[in-house]
């Protein structure tokens, strides 16, 4: 028999100011609007052009990672700027009523646009009425 537990780690880092690879990135905001054929997907990334962006989808899920220029000052000092220059990635679940594969995007002035076609599905009655005819 075998008996799974959560078992929080205790173990302790040694850099107690280092933040985990998981919070270098961070949720943007996005709006999600509904249209007949298509929904649209604007996506907020200031900083972002359209090199550092990847759009990914598994399944019933939308991934966007969006990377910022990151620019290298000859005057660098620590200013913990870092937080502010993290880069974006928003996880959607969707479900499987669109059409993926026929995905478009574009980015202008830190806005990104994806645009998700609706999967046409055909009512049974309809179908049903071409087999009766033919």
């Amino acid at each position: 028999m075998t008996m799974h537990t959560i078992i929080h780690s205790t173990h302790h880092n040694r850099f107690p100011n280092a933040e985990p690879a998981t919070q270098d990135l961070r949720s943007p905001h996005y709006e999600c609007i509904d249209q007949i054929e298509a929904l649209k997907l604007v996506v907020y990334v200031p900083g972002v052009d359209a090199s550092g962006i990847e759009i990914t989808t598994q399944g019933p899920d939308v991934f966007v990672t969006a990377r910022k220029t990151h620019h290298v000052r000859i005057n660098w000092q620590a200013l913990h700027l870092e937080k502010a220059q993290r880069d974006y990635q928003l996880k959607l679940r969707l479900g499987l009523g669109f059409d993926y594969e026929a995905l478009r995007a574009s980015i202008a002035h830190g806005v990104l646009t994806i645009a998700l076609p609706k999967k046409h599905l055909v009512p049974a009655s309809v179908t049903d009425l071409h087999r009766k005819v033919a």
